[in-house]
C-alpha cells in the first residue's frame, strides 16, 4: 500500500479556545534517512493540550498549530538508514526535548500521518490498544521517572501520591499528571501507596485501583499527620506532589506538607505547572533538616520510555492504562470540550484511523 499523498490534521487558526480548533488537508512527504512516517492510530489530550488552546502555557508557536502531542500509530514508511523500524510496527513518540516538544513549540500530532525522528520512537507494548499505549508518552513517563528515577522506589517502600477533587474548575485529579500511573507504577513495584483527595468518590477509585490508604484532605486537614500515624511516625520514602496552576487552580501549596510527610532522607517529586505557593524559607529549612531529596520533572527519556515499557509488559493487568472515554476524529472539539468538563476518571483519547 502506498502511502498517501494528502491527510486531514487539526490545526489552531488562532489560540484562545478549544472552539477555534478547525480541520485541514495537508500535503504527506516521504521520510528522510533517519525518519519514519507514522500512520496515527489515536490521540490523547492532557492538560497542557488545553492550557495551550487557551493561551495558559508558556510556549511560542508557530502558525497554524496542529496540537497534542501523545500519540500512538503504525509505521507505513521509513527512511533509507533507519535500521530499528519497518513497515507494520507499533510506535509511540517520546517527547523528551522541551523546546521542540509537539503540539507546542512545533506541530504536534491531531493529524492523520506524522513524520517522526525514528530514534524517538519507542515499541508498543503487545497487548495494549493504540487507544492505551497513546495515554502514556506523557503522564506515564513522568509518574515512572518520579519513581524510578535516581533514587527508585522498591518493595516495602511507602508512597504518598497527591491527588484531588472538589467543586474547582480545572483542578488536578488522580487521573492527571500521571497520578493514576504513580499509583499503578507503585503498586507494580511493591511499594505501600496512600494517595489523597478532596472527593470520596475520586478516593473509592484509588482504593479500587489498589491503594492501601485514603485520605481526604479536606476532611483531615492536617493530611501529613495522618499519613505520619500511618507510617507510625516514621513518614513516607516517596512522595509524588503536584503542583497547582495559579492560573487554573486556586488555593495554597502543598509542598511544606508533602515535605513534613517525607521521612529523613525521602523524596519529594515534584510534577505540574509553576504553583499558587505561598511557601516562604522554611520550606527549605525542612527540606535541610530532613535531608528531603527535592526534584522537579518534565517527563523522561527514551530510556525511561523503554524501561517502563517492559515494566507495563510484566505486570499487565496493574498498570494497564485507564481510559474514560475515546472519541472519533471527527469529534476532535467534543474531546477538549470533554477534558475541560473535568467529567472525565481517566485519559480522554481520540480514534485517528478507522482501521
Amino acid at each position: 500500500m502506498a502511502s498517501p499523498s494528502t491527510a486531514r490534521e487539526y490545526f489552531f487558526s488562532e489560540l484562545g479556545s478549544h472552539t477555534n480548533l478547525a480541520v485541514k488537508s495537508a500535503p504527506v512527504r516521504q521520510p528522510k534517512a533517519t525518519e519514519v512516517l507514522v500512520k496515527v492510530h489515536a490521540v490523547s489530550l492532557q492538560f497542557r493540550d488545553l492550557a495551550i488552546a487557551y493561551k495558559r502555557y508558556p510556549v511560542v508557536p508557530p502558525k497554524d498549530l496542529v496540537p497534542c502531542s501523545d500519540m500512538a500509530g503504525e509505521v507505513v514508511a521509513v527512511g533509507e538508514d533507519v535500521k530499528k523500524w519497518k513497515k507494520g510496527d507499533r510506535g509511540e513518540y517520546s517527547p523528551e526535548i522541551q523546546q521542540s516538544s509537539l503540539g507546542g513549540e512545533s506541530h504536534g500530532v491531531l493529524t492523520e500521518y506524522k513524520i517522526l525522528p525514528a530514534h524517538a520512537l519507542v515499541q508498543i507494548p503487545a497487548h495494549l490498544s493504540y487507544e492505551e499505549a497513546s495515554a502514556l508518552p506523557c503522564a506515564a513517563v513522568t509518574a515512572y521517572n518520579a519513581l524510578h528515577g535516581p533514587i527508585p522506589v522498591k518493595a516495602g517502600d511507602n508512597v504518598l501520591i497527591l491527588g484531588t477533587g472538589g467543586v474547582l474548575h480545572f483542578e488536578r485529579d488522580i487521573t492527571r499528571y500521571g497520578i493514576s500511573f504513580a499509583l499503578q507504577f507503585a503498586l507494580a513495584s511493591g511499594a505501600v501507596v496512600i494517595v489523597t483527595s478532596s472527593s470520596d468518590e475520586k478516593l473509592k477509585i484509588a482504593s479500587k485501583l489498589g491503594a492501601h490508604h485514603v485520605i481526604n484532605y479536606k476532611k483531615n486537614p492536617d493530611w501529613e499527620q495522618e499519613v505520619l500515624k500511618l507510617t507510625g511516625g516514621v513518614g513516607v520514602d516517596h512522595v509524588v506532589e503536584v503542583l497547582q496552576h495559579r492560573f487554573w487552580v486556586g488555593g495554597p501549596g502543598t509542598l511544606p506538607k508533602s515535605i513534613a510527610a517525607a521521612k529523613i532522607n525521602g523524596s519529594v517529586h515534584v510534577i505540574g505547572f509553576v504553583a499558587q505557593d505561598s511557601t516562604d524559607i522554611s520550606a527549605i529549612l525542612a527540606i535541610i533538616a530532613k535531608s528531603v531529596t527535592l526534584r522537579g520533572l518534565f517527563v523522561g527519556s527514551v530510556a525511561n520510555f523503554a524501561n517502563m515499557n517492559r515494566l507495563i509488559a510484566a505486570h499487565p493487568e496493574k498498570t494497564r492504562p485507564i481510559i474514560d472515554k475515546v472519541f472519533p476524529f471527527e469529534q476532535a472539539q467534543d474531546a477538549y470540550a470533554h477534558l475541560a468538563s473535568q467529567a472525565h476518571v481517566g485519559k480522554v483519547v481520540i480514534k485517528v484511523s478507522k482501521n
